[in-house]
């Protein structure tokens, strides 16, 4: 997911804009949207997230997903979200879920991606605490 994509999706209140004073609300929607562009892309997706009612990804996920360059796009959240969903319905608690070569570790209960791992860690392949694995 792009950083431009995401800011697409800002905290602009359409019904404030139609108001009489609107020239105040507009600048101060401005504002809001300048301050936007410094938040970091973490804070930007998981607020995406949020607002779409789909997983969350901690701040410990998005540091690993950034420094292990797994990359993360629509397609693959997209599939998490299959994911957890699927895990969910059977009752799962913490599960490991697999999408194409990274491993996600997720708390269902919260829908938050606690972790990710590369197939490139060789030291990091043994997964414990988890009640279920989905491949999807």
């Amino acid at each position: 997911m792009k950083v431009a994509d995401l800011q697409i999706h800002s905290k602009i209140n359409r019904s404030e804009l139609n108001r009489p004073d609107n020239q105040i609300h507009q600048k101060h929607s401005l504002d809001e949207n300048k301050k936007a562009l410094s938040v970091p892309f973490g804070e930007i997706l998981e607020k995406t997230m949020a607002a779409n009612h789909e997983i969350y990804f901690s701040a410990h996920a998005i540091r690993r997903i950034e420094e292990r360059q797994l990359g993360l796009s629509p397609e693959i959240v997209s599939r998490l979200n299959n994911g957890v969903q699927k895990v969910e319905e059977k009752g799962a608690k913490n599960s490991l879920i697999l999408v194409d070569d990274t491993a996600y570790i997720v708390s269902v209960k919260n829908k938050t991606v606690v972790t990710a791992i590369g197939k490139n860690e060789e030291d990091r392949n043994v997964f414990t605490n988890v009640d279920s694995v989905a491949i999807v």
